[in-house]
C-alpha cells in the first residue's frame, strides 16, 4: 500500500501509540480509514469521469468519421449528377445535329430496286348518276307547304 513495506506501516504505528496513547488511537484510526476511504473513492470518480470523457471523445470522433464518410458520398453524388446532365445535354445536342443534317447518313439498300414508273395517261371520269326529272316531281309535299 502507497509503496510502503511491513516495516515502514510498523515505525507509523509505534508512533502512532506514542503521540495519541492508547485511548485516542481507535478513533485517530477509524478517522483514518474515513480519509483514506473518501480519497479512493474521490480517485475513482475522477478515473471514471476520465474514461467517461475519452469515450465521449472517441464518440466524437466516430461521429467525425461518418460525417466526413457521408460528405465525401455526397459530393461523389454530386459529381455523378452533374456527370449525368452533362450526358443528357450531349445526347440532345446530337439529336438536334441529326435532325438538321441531311438525310446521307441513312443507309442506302445494298441491292438496286426497280425504278418507279411515271406515267402521263389521262384518267377516266367517274360517271355520275343524276336522278331523273320525274322521279323529282313526282316527290310527295311535305305537310308544312299544306298550311
Amino acid at each position: 500500500m502507497f509503496g510502503m513495506g511491513f516495516a515502514e506501516i510498523l515505525i507509523i504505528g509505534v508512533i502512532a501509540i506514542l503521540f495519541l496513547g492508547p485511548d485516542k488511537l481507535p478513533q485517530a484510526m477509524v478517522d483514518i480509514a474515513k480519509f483514506f476511504r473518501s480519497a479512493k473513492r474521490t480517485i475513482m470518480s475522477a478515473k471514471d469521469s476520465l474514461e467517461e470523457e475519452l469515450h465521449i471523445s472517441d464518440l466524437k470522433e466516430e461521429a467525425m468519421s461518418y460525417k466526413n464518410d457521408i460528405m465525401s458520398a455526397s459530393s461523389e453524388l454530386n459529381r455523378l449528377t452533374a456527370l449525368d446532365t452533362l450526358n443528357d445535354e450531349l445526347d440532345d445536342v446530337k439529336k438536334a445535329v441529326k435532325a438538321d443534317s441531311p438525310n446521307e447518313t441513312k443507309k442506302r439498300p445494298e441491292t438496286a430496286s426497280e425504278p418507279e414508273v411515271i406515267t402521263f395517261e389521262k384518267k377516266k371520269k367517274k360517271s355520275v348518276k343524276l336522278p331523273k326529272i320525274e322521279d323529282a316531281v313526282n316527290v310527295e309535299p311535305s305537310k308544312k307547304e299544306e298550311n
